[in-house]
């Protein structure tokens, strides 16, 4: 894992709209589950920009005295994570700079894989960072004069960072929307009944703010958005592969959203479908682990006729156990997450469906729960193949050494969760359920088939090189002094 920190967020982007701070501000409400850590919301009138960062949720950074303040009829927001990064307002986006070409705003969702390596080469050139958001190094890059007299600044920044991107980047004239050329993140288009044209990492922030979808930003596409209209560009007319992050659909979108022309939803309780084809077990009833189990688990039960019980009751003022950056408080939010009903599971035969095993910690407690309730037999299905390798592209799965499924057999599992059964689905089974082309997804979490080449011990050597240049200034000076003067 790169030690410049990951993280898996949400993005907003509106253009043309009196309105823009309180749209983005819904917007970002609806992207809330990508990211719970800070939020932040950049305005432009065309001028100036105006701007808000903090730490916590989004109804808890903004009042509506402060949208109020915020002028302007184009805006980006983000809401944020953080994996290996320093939590703090530091780190919050989007990211702000005053330059020779004006005031430049960016919010990213993904990974830059060789974001090392250009942090480096811009600090040798005397750029000064002051987050340590690989995010960032966008931001310096766009700062810079392109490297030939040729190609435009924006072209050239995008072709020169490598891995998983999805962005919005505000100037004060202009809204743009970038999407790396492999398209790992999701990223649409969408215009509201006014005529604002606006920009979001899923559909479900169109729907709270009445904005019709009108496609997906393609993968290598740079979508300008400006008072002429919209105007689109492929960066990378070459790269024709493709790959889609499938946890997409397993995890991480709402079920609300169309990601690729196909609904969350319905892909998930296809996945339940097909799990039930592929692990056919006599149960009594179908448990989900709510809320990231219920689709599947509605789909193995209406395909095995197991009928189906919400025996978990989910307590929703806990954040996502999976996003919070600190052991202890993960910790803490598997135990009061979710709360038992006895009297659905007690003496009866129970099938828990779970969307994923990373760490393994989540699952066990709930296997605990059920046998400490008196249930008979407590069988485990995922609706997704183990996890055996990291993710370098935006998501928080650790290293293959805490990675349950990476260093365990099937049956160590099943003995570690003190289940009496454990199935994955197929990686075969869960394409399938997408209904979409294999070869157009990134699976490397599961088969280890990386689409960007990276090096993980890159970043150690960089982070060497750089402990090794602190005083530096003193060593100049010593330097200098040893030098025979000029009169």
């Amino acid at each position: 894992m790169a030690h410049y920190p990951k993280h898996y967020c949400g993005v907003f982007g509106i253009f043309g709209h009196p309105n823009a701070a309180e749209l983005t501000y819904y917007g970002l409400y609806a992207l809330q589950h990508r990211g719970q850590e800070s939020a932040g919301i950049v305005t432009a009138d065309g001028k100036q920009f105006a701007i808000h960062r903090g730490m916590g949720l989004v109804p808890q950074v903004f009042t509506k005295e402060k949208l109020h303040e915020m002028v302007g009829s184009s805006a980006i927001g983000h809401t944020r994570y953080s994996t290996t990064g320093t939590s703090n307002i530091s780190n919050a986006q989007p990211l702000t700079v005053d330059c020779g070409k004006g005031h430049i705003a960016v919010g990213h969702n993904g990974n830059l894989t060789n974001a090392g390596e250009l942090r480096e080469v811009l600090e040798a050139q005397g750029s000064i960072f002051q987050t340590t958001v690989d995010s960032e190094i966008i931001l310096h890059l766009l700062a810079q004069p392109p490297r030939n007299g040729h190609d435009s600044v924006l072209l050239d920044a995008v072709r020169r960072i490598e891995g998983a991107y999805s962005l919005v980047i505000l100037t004060e004239r202009e809204l743009i929307g970038v999407r790396d050329p492999h398209g790992f993140r999701p990223l649409s288009l969408g215009q509201m009944d006014n005529g604002a044209w606006v920009l979001a990492s899923e559909t479900c922030a169109f729907d709270l703010i009445q904005a019709r979808y009108i496609r997906d930003v393609e993968p290598g596409e740079v979508v300008i958005i400006n008072q002429d209209g919209v105007r689109s560009v492929q960066a990378f007319p070459e790269q024709t592969r493709r790959a889609f992050c499938i946890f997409e659909y397993v995890y991480f979108a709402r079920p609300d959203s169309t990601i690729g022309g196909r609904n969350v939803y319905r892909t998930r309780v296809e996945m339940g479908r097909q799990l039930a084809r592929e692990h056919p077990i006599e149960a009594d009833i179908v448990v989900p682990v709510p809320d990231s189990g219920n689709c599947a688990a509605l789909g193995y039960s209406l395909e095995s006729g197991i009928p189906f019980e919400m025996a978990f009751v989910r307590n929703h003022y806990v954040g996502r156990s999976f996003l919070q950056p600190s052991q202890i408080i993960r910790d803490f939010a598997v135990k009061v997450k979710l709360n038992l009903i006895t009297e659905l599971v007690k003496g009866r035969r129970v099938m828990i469906i779970d969307d994923s095993i990373v760490r393994g910690t989540t699952s066990k407690a709930r296997v605990t729960s059920l046998k400490e309730a008196g249930a008979a037999e407590v069988h485990v299905l995922v609706s997704c193949p183990p996890h055996q390798n990291p993710c370098v592209y935006g998501i928080d799965f650790p290293d293959r050494s805490k990675l349950m499924a990476a260093n365990n057999s099937l049956d160590e599992i099943r003995r570690y969760l003190s289940a009496d059964s454990l199935g994955y689905l197929s990686l075969d089974g869960m394409v399938k359920a997408t209904g979409l082309p294999k070869d157009g997804f990134c699976m490397a979490c599961y088969d280890g088939r990386y689409p960007v080449p990276f090096d993980p011990g890159l970043d150690k050597q960089i982070m060497e090189r750089r402990r090794s240049r602190i005083g530096s200034f003193s060593e100049d000076v010593s330097r200098a002094l040893q030098q025979p003067r000029l009169l």
